[in-house]
């Protein structure tokens, strides 16, 4: 949503430690063709948009994360990792939970955009807002995710 203080959203970025003991995030990979073939800086935590004067930013996490993902909010303790501001002013919120296992996506049942494709074409297709969700490692991860949102993964270790 956009408020006197800009664009603010919130997610989630789910947190395990894997089977050699590092440790593995879950982010999504932005759906449409725009990103289709892209991998660095196309990946991002699940969030999205919400008003600050409607409501609470690990509501509107949790809000997202159904929309987008299809499914429920993993189970688990949520820990606040703060705020980054991205390149296009949007400050985004997050929230880590800590997770035994892997999860359950439905994308399918995942929020949909509509957008003209081919541009100037006139044609309108729809796409998913995220294709795919992926467990990686934090060095994959830093490369992966959206610029600003890497700042996420230097936060983690705050948590231990």
């Amino acid at each position: 949503m956009t408020t006197a203080r800009g664009r603010t959203s919130a997610g989630l970025l789910p947190v395990r430690v894997g089977e050699a003991g590092a440790i593995e995030v879950l982010i999504a990979h932005m759906g449409g063709p725009l990103w289709a073939r892209k991998d660095d800086r196309a990946w991002s935590i699940v969030k999205g948009e919400y008003d600050l004067g409607t409501e609470e930013p690990q509501a509107a996490a949790a809000r997202e994360w159904r929309e987008e993902t299809g499914s429920a909010p993993p189970a688990g303790e949520w820990f606040d990792i703060g705020t980054v501001r991205q390149s296009g002013g949007k400050v985004v919120q997050a929230y880590v939970v800590l997770v035994a296992g892997d999860i359950d996506v439905d994308l399918s049942a995942g929020a949909r955009v509509m957008m003209e494709w081919p541009p100037r074409s006139g044609r309108q297709v729809t796409f998913p807002e995220i294709d795919r969700v992926e467990w990686c490692g934090l060095d994959v991860a830093r490369r992966r995710l959206v610029a600003a949102q890497s700042g996420f993964l230097d936060r983690l270790g705050e948590l231990a």
